[in-house]
């Protein structure tokens, strides 16, 4: 009798860490998969924020334009302020300015991918579409030309990292609309409460692309878009 309890325990024991092994493994793939979720999401709001930037950049561009660019960074020049028109040609999707030279061929050599952020907006007649300008920056470049070496040291930012997210924008203009002189930066010359304006169209697209290895691409991308209204 005591033998054969002896073998049920030893069964039993074997069960049991079997049992126990199957908990967990299972606990170890969903911590994995939380992680992953975790990390997929982070890496959709940095892109968000990016996105956000190429919104305030295309914003700039068009204030610029009206008030006057920077000469230099210290002055405007208000003798060539302009309300800027579009070019008149139907555009085709390709950047007119890529500001970044990191190595990366992705936005240069690949068709498909080289138009994600005009791909991402199906609202525009792709047979009649005119803009502005259309800008693609690298954020990790853009980042480090902000700060001072020193800064980024002390923010302990990590910038091959964010060489990772790139933004771009487009704008068009999309003609006259009401414009309400509220605002305190750019105020309209006439007394009544709404006057015509023109209006611009910003389309802005953060993108974050992570190249594993050849065949494996992650990415994300988040499209965004935005109004602004001048007076003329």
């Amino acid at each position: 009798m005591k033998k054969k309890q002896s073998g049920f325990a030893l069964i039993l024991s074997l069960v049991l860490l079997l049992v126990m092994s199957l908990m967990g493994g299972a606990l170890i793939v969903i911590a994995s998969s939380d992680h992953s979720k975790n990390t997929a999401s982070d890496r959709y709001m940095q892109t968000f924020y990016v996105a956000e930037t190429a919104l305030l950049e295309g914003e700039r561009y068009i204030v610029n334009k009206f008030k006057g660019d920077w000469i230099d960074g210290a002055i405007r020049d208000v003798n060539n302020r302009i309300l800027p028109s579009n070019t008149g040609t139907n555009w085709d999707g390709d950047m007119i300015e890529v500001n970044y030279n990191d190595g990366t061929d992705f936005f240069d050599t690949d068709t498909e991918n080289a138009k994600l952020c005009w791909n991402s907006f199906k609202d525009p007649n792709r047979e009649n579409f005119q803009i502005i300008t259309a800008h693609s920056n690298n954020f990790g470049e853009f980042f480090k030309d902000s700060l001072s070496p020193s800064d980024i040291e002390d923010l302990d930012v990590n910038i091959d990292e964010l060489k990772k997210y790139y933004y771009e924008y487009f704008i068009s203009n999309i003609g006259s609309a009401p414009y309400r002189g509220r605002g305190s930066s750019v105020k309209k010359t006439a007394g009544d409460d709404s006057t015509n304006g023109i209006a611009y169209r910003i389309y802005g697209c953060g993108i974050y692309i992570n190249d594993v290895d050849d065949i494996n691409t992650k990415k994300f991308i988040v499209p965004l878009e935005s109004v602004i209204i001048l007076p003329k």
